[in-house]
């Protein structure tokens, strides 16, 4: 049944993504009947924002290059031939967190056992507030809200996104302001904030699998790749302090970029924090496996010689997040993207 709703739902996007291709640049279109939102450029597919019932938070899903290549991993919506089948709330570009108020938003999915469920979080998607089509960016503004797994709502959400076009490149601004609607506790811990989860062949090759632990030391194993498998793994995450590969996972940068070849097409995917942002610069929660995450929060379980970072907000209180996420049909040099986090930080303070 989840296969056919997945299929459902990328048949409803093809449906979108023809009827708009008389209409060009960004076009931003609300189909809250479907639960989703489309975004298309020049009538060709980008991203689409969507709420299905079977994800515990809204995501983008999926995320397509200028080239028409899709960087983000098909399962658990549509599964595709030679993927990992791990982590089911692991799906598109995401934001949420592992522990707040000593609820877990991340690892949330229709996977958690009954008995589990109320030790879980649930974000769920309440009002489209605006879209807006343009000729070289769109624009679309949401809230949500933050519901533990004791049905109690703890935080708001509104996220402003912004979807632009480039040469070679497309681009998603997300300014996420959080307003807490009790007293909120952020615990150091490392699954969040800004996830997503990439296709297979933008995953490391020195990635040996093996079994990965959840904040609540629920085990996922993750196989290695065969050797000869179709799709092999070539890619190679690279820090704006010039760290590289497995190494980046726990290390600090004020960006990250993630670079691989299909076999005919080359691609990376850059996050660029922004000073603005708590926790700034970010850790990277960067796995071999295919997860890309950027975390502010977690800090102690990144390194134990520092003390947590457990961060609060009072009832009624706000903080907003910025973050900037590029997709470029060609490898980047650290000139380029220093370049691109320089103007980022620039545009808002």
């Amino acid at each position: 049944m989840r296969n056919l709703i997945a299929l459902a739902a990328i048949f409803t996007f093809a449906a979108s993504a023809f009827a708009a291709s008389s209409a060009k640049g960004v076009q931003v279109v609300p189909d809250e009947a479907n639960r989703r939102v489309d975004i298309t450029i020049d009538g060709a597919p980008f991203t689409s924002y969507i709420w299905p019932a079977s994800l515990k938070k809204p995501v983008l899903y999926p995320l397509i290059d200028d080239e028409g290549i899709t960087v983000t991993r098909g399962y658990p919506l549509n599964p595709l031939p030679g993927e990992r089948v791990d982590h089911p709330h692991h799906a598109g570009l995401w934001f949420n967190y592992g522990n707040v108020n000593g609820f877990d938003f991340w690892n949330n999915s229709d996977a958690i056992k009954p008995e589990n469920r109320t030790k879980m979080g649930t974000i769920l998607q309440t009002k489209i507030v605006s879209a807006k089509s343009g000729p070289n960016s769109g624009e679309l503004v949401v809230e949500s809200v933050w519901v533990t797994g004791k049905d109690k709502q703890i935080l708001s959400q509104t996220t402003h996104y912004i979807f632009a076009r480039r040469d070679h490149a497309r681009v998603i601004d997300q300014v996420i302001t959080l307003k807490a609607l009790d007293h909120v506790v952020f615990n150091d811990d490392k699954e969040g904030v800004l996830g997503m989860r990439v296709a297979r062949w933008l995953e490391s090759p020195e990635e040996k699998g093996g079994i990965f632990r959840d904040a609540n030391g629920n085990p996922t194993k993750v196989d290695a790749q065969a050797p000869g498998a179709a799709n092999p793994a070539t890619g190679v995450y690279l820090t704006s302090e010039g760290v590289k590969g497995p190494a980046v996972w726990a290390t600090r940068g004020r960006w990250c970029t993630l670079t691989g070849n299909d076999g005919s097409h080359t691609a990376s995917i850059a996050i660029l924090d922004h000073p603005g942002n708590p926790g700034y610069p970010t850790y990277w929660h960067a796995r071999g496996y295919g997860l890309f995450a950027a975390n502010p929060f977690g800090r102690s379980i990144f390194n134990p010689k520092q003390p947590p970072f457990s961060y609060t907000l009072e009832k009624d209180k706000s903080v907003t997040f910025r973050y900037r996420v590029i997709l470029f049909s060609h490898a980047t040099t650290p000139d380029e993207i220093n370049r691109e986090a320089d103007t980022f930080a620039a545009e808002a303070r």
